[in-house]
């Protein structure tokens, strides 16, 4: 049975889904491949306590603190290969940027490969399903530019900011320019 609630935060509406136990799901409003195989239906129960302590853990980090994701029981669904890309999602320290195509490196060594590519890698970090706490939004493109960001390019630049991640390094690729 799958569970779903919702949160207001600065970057809007988050739906997140829990299996009961677990957190599953967090989506931003009309993300891309939102709930991706997941039920069509799903029961609503603000009250579960991994509701509780998912609530907790993002009021934190919306108030500029650092909340460890460990604090946190995840169970994102995906084949073997994303389940490793958001692994590595995980341990990109708060306030920091990797490349797709760092991340594609530590998955090559991972599988005893010479090398991965990086589009597959942008692919598992796109459909990752639990949003922020997972944090798709610290990986950019090789050059520093602000690709790829299934909840909108604007929410990257929010999540960034609010980890106050140096932005002069980064822009956004159809303006060539430097935010």
């Amino acid at each position: 049975m799958f569970y779903q609630t919702t949160y207001s935060s600065p970057v809007g509406r988050l739906t997140l889904a829990s299996d009961g136990e677990s957190l599953t799901g967090l989506w931003l409003e009309n993300q891309k491949y939102f709930a991706e195989n997941f039920p069509e239906t799903w029961n609503s129960n603000h009250h579960l306590s991994v509701f509780k302590a998912t609530k907790k853990w993002l009021d934190d980090y919306f108030d500029g603190e650092q909340p460890a994701i460990t604090e946190l029981p995840l169970a994102p669904k995906g084949s073997e290969f994303r389940q490793a890309v958001w692994r590595l999602l995980q341990e990109i320290p708060y306030g920091q940027v990797i490349t797709y195509g760092e991340i594609a490196k530590k998955i090559a060594a991972e599988m005893g490969r010479v090398s991965m590519s990086s589009q597959a890698v942008g692919g598992a970090v796109g459909h990752n399903p639990i949003s922020i706490i997972i944090p798709c939004h610290r990986v950019v493109g090789s050059n520093g530019s602000l690709t790829g960001y299934a909840g909108g390019l604007a929410n990257k630049i929010k999540l960034l900011t609010l980890e106050t991640v140096e932005m002069t390094d980064l822009y956004l690729p159809q303006h060539g320019t430097a935010r």
